[in-house]
Formats: structure tokens, C-alpha cells, sequence
């Protein structure tokens, strides 16, 4: 059997609130006694649901699953403002009770459509983005002014699911956004346009890709023998697939071009899954003229260092 600190695969963690990604990448580095961890897209403290993290080998998966679409569910809490644009922080600016009771679910729902599809966002200056080198929420907390510069964004879905009226007006939403999107900066964009300040006081990711929070187990019940995902099987969920020959996989492993089963193949618009005989993802290839050639290799968990 290969031991435990030499397998590579994928786990689906359910991130719980309080801990960075980084908490979650130490833990599973000392449950599986190997430093070869990562993960595909950080979740603030505040946040839960899904962490995609791979070991070993599956690292090099990780690359194509922070560009992956995503899905949250999130409450805004509407009528004011923090300076981090979330509950991190404590609200500085509130709005006028009597502004705030004007605001109808018809409002919101306006507002949230004129925030749906491809949008300009500014992200949160609290956020992980480098400027000159730098962390943009270090220069924050330096107590520099940070401005950072609009980007493009799809929102695919924003949908009111409830609505709580008290103090505050919060509002319940599901989020599909593609990578990049910052559900703060929703909040935030969304009380502006309203006319009464808005931050995040909940977020839980759902979904990344194909992959759901369903599937993902909290960090305290992982088991690496049982819950870890093989890199194939990831693969298999991720691109086209590619069966190799027994040959076929010695060659590709070693580095060579091997020929398309199909001469008249079409040439590939992205990578593909080129699994062996036995199931083992070999690697990611392109195919160009009947020719597959590797684009990124997976040694056997055996062969890893």
C-alpha cells in the first residue's frame, strides 16, 4: 500500500468560520504527513462551505480550480457600512432609519439586477490583491490610502431567497460568479446603489466547478485513506477524456508525443484528461493533427519524492 504522505489527490473540505485557508492547509499537511499541500481559492476567516485542497502530485490540478466558476450563499446586511466591507469590522456608517424603511424587496431586487451578468467591480481594499508587491490589506492596516482598479466580472446568478427586517434590513442571496468576483464588494456595491451602506455578515461557498460543498466533509471528520479523491477521477469531472493503451501511457509518462487513436481527432481547444488502462490520470495533453502530446505529467504516487 502507498503510504498515506506519498498519495496525491483532491480533498472537498467544509471550512468552518474562524479559520483562515491557511489553518485548513496545515492541518490536512499534518493528517497526511506530507508539506505538498494547497488549495484552489482562499475563503476569508469569516466564511465557510467549500476549500478544494490537493496533495502531492494533485497540486498541479489546483491551477484549473481557482479559475473555476462559483456558487455562495450569502447574507447582505443592509443600512451600514464597515470599513472592510463585512462583519470583520465594526459598522462606521449607518443609515437614516426612515431612508432605510423606504427600502422595499422590489428595490433590492432592482438594484440586484443592474449587479447581474458582466459587471465592473472594484474589489474590497481589504483584499489579497499585491500592489507594488505589497498586500493591498496590508497597506490598509499600515494605514495607507489603497485604491484599487476596476475589473470585469460575470455574475451569472443573484437571487433574493429571504428577507429580515429589524434594526438592519438583511437579505439572504445565492451568488454564482466567475473566479475573481468579490462577494464583499456585492454587499457593498448594493448599499451604495440603495442609497443606505451595506456590508457582508455570512458567506458560505457551495459550489466550485462541478464540484459541491455536498460532497465535502468538515476538516475534524477527513479521513485522507477514505476521503481523498483520485487525481482521474478529478480529471475525469474537469476535462475530455482521453483512454490511452498501455503503451501509449509508458510513452507520455516518459515525456514522448504519442498518436491519436483517431488520426482525424479534432485538434484540442484546452487540455485533456489522458488516463491509463489501470485509471491513473497520466498526465494533461493536447492533441494537434492525430499527435498527443503532454502538457503537464503525473508520476505514479509511487515515484513522487
Amino acid at each position: 500500500m502507498i503510504p498515506t504522505s506519498r498519495r496525491s489527490g483532491i480533498l472537498l473540505v467544509d471550512k468552518a468560520g474562524g479559520m483562515t485557508s491557511h489553518d485548513v492547509v496545515s492541518r490536512v499537511r499534518k493528517l497526511a504527513g506530507t508539506r505538498k499541500v494547497g488549495h484552489a481559492g482562499t475563503l476569508d476567516p469569516m466564511a465557510t462551505g467549500l476549500l478544494v485542497v490537493g496533495l502531492n502530485g494533485a497540486t498541479r490540478l489546483l491551477t484549473y480550480l481557482v479559475g473555476l466558476d462559483k456558487e455562495y450563499l450569502a447574507t447582505i446586511r443592509l443600512g451600514g457600512s464597515t470599513p472592510t466591507d463585512d462583519a470583520d469590522s465594526q459598522v462606521d456608517v449607518v443609515a437614516d432609519p426612515k431612508r432605510l424603511a423606504e427600502v422595499t424587496v422590489d428595490a433590492v431586487e432592482d438594484a440586484i439586477r443592474g449587479l447581474t451578468g458582466e459587471i465592473s467591480q472594484v474589489p474590497s481594499a481589504v483584499s489579497a490583491i499585491k500592489v507594488d508587491g505589497r498586500r493591498s490589506y496590508e497597506r490598509v492596516r499600515a494605514g495607507e490610502e489603497v485604491e484599487l482598479a476596476a475589473r470585469t466580472v460575470t455574475i451569472s446568478a443573484f437571487d433574493v431567497l429571504a428577507v429580515h427586517r429589524a434594526e438592519f434590513f438583511d437579505v439572504d442571496v445565492r451568488i454564482s460568479c466567475s473566479t475573481g468576483t468579490y462577494v464583499r464588494a456585492l454587499a457593498r456595491d448594493l448599499g451604495s446603489g440603495l442609497g443606505v451602506g451595506g456590508h457582508l455578515v455570512a458567506l458560505r461557498r457551495t459550489r466550485v466547478g462541478p464540484f459541491g460543498v455536498a460532497d465535502a466533509k468538515p476538516l475534524e471528520d477527513i479521513s485522507i485513506e477514505r476521503d481523498l479523491a483520485a487525481p482521474a477521477d478529478i480529471a475525469r469531472a474537469l476535462f475530455p477524456v482521453l483512454e490511452l493503451t498501455e503503451q501509449q501511457s509508458i510513452d507520455l509518462g516518459h515525456g514522448k508525443t504519442v498518436t491519436a487513436g483517431d488520426p482525424g481527432h479534432p485538434a484540442s481547444t484546452g487540455p485533456i484528461a489522458a488516463i491509463a488502462p489501470d485509471g491513473r490520470l497520466v498526465g494533461l495533453v493536447a492533441i494537434s493533427n492525430g499527435t498527443v502530446s503532454p502538457v503537464i505529467n503525473f508520476p505514479p504516487d509511487s515515484e513522487q519524492q
